[in-house]
Formats: structure tokens, sequence, C-alpha cells
């Protein structure tokens, strides 16, 4: 992955952790019925990853990556509103 060339090693540890804590906030408050507002907080902050993702991307005009960061983009969101919204447990 040619991206990982614009960015340091810390900041690539840092933007996994970010992405396995993310999906782990998807997962697990469900999973145990825990916290429960932690997954639509997770869902914002994996948009705001995909968001810098596709900038990211985009810069670097790459288009087939930054079709799959929209689809991500787009589930995250739904997965915010819907936990966020009047649908919310």
């Amino acid at each position: 992955m040619k991206w990982t060339e614009d960015f340091s090693a810390g900041m690539l540890k840092v933007i996994g952790a970010a992405e396995v804590l993310g999906a782990l906030g998807l997962i697990l408050p469900g999973a145990f019925d825990v916290a429960p507002v932690l997954v639509p907080v997770a869902a914002t902050g994996l948009a705001v990853l995909m968001l810098g993702a596709i900038v990211t991307h985009a810069r670097r005009k790459e288009p087939q990556p930054i079709v799959i960061n929209v689809v991500l983009l787009i589930l995250a969101l739904v997965v915010a509103i819907f936990r966020f919204g009047p649908n919310s447990f």
C-alpha cells in the first residue's frame, strides 16, 4: 500500500489502533450488553477515520480505495445515525 509512505511508523500504528478500537466499539457493547452508547460513538469515530482516508487517497489520485472508503463511511454513518437517533436503544 503506497499511501503508507506519506505517514510515519508511529502514525500508522495510531491509525491501526483507532480502527481496531472502532471495530471493537461496534461489536463488544452489543455482544455484552454493556454501555450501548459506545456503538454510535465508535461508528462516528470510524466515519471520521474514513473521511481522512478519502482525503488521503484523493490527494494521491487513487480512485479504487476511495470507493471502498466511501462505502465504509456510509455504513458507519448509518450505524451512527440509527443508534443515536430515534431508533436507538
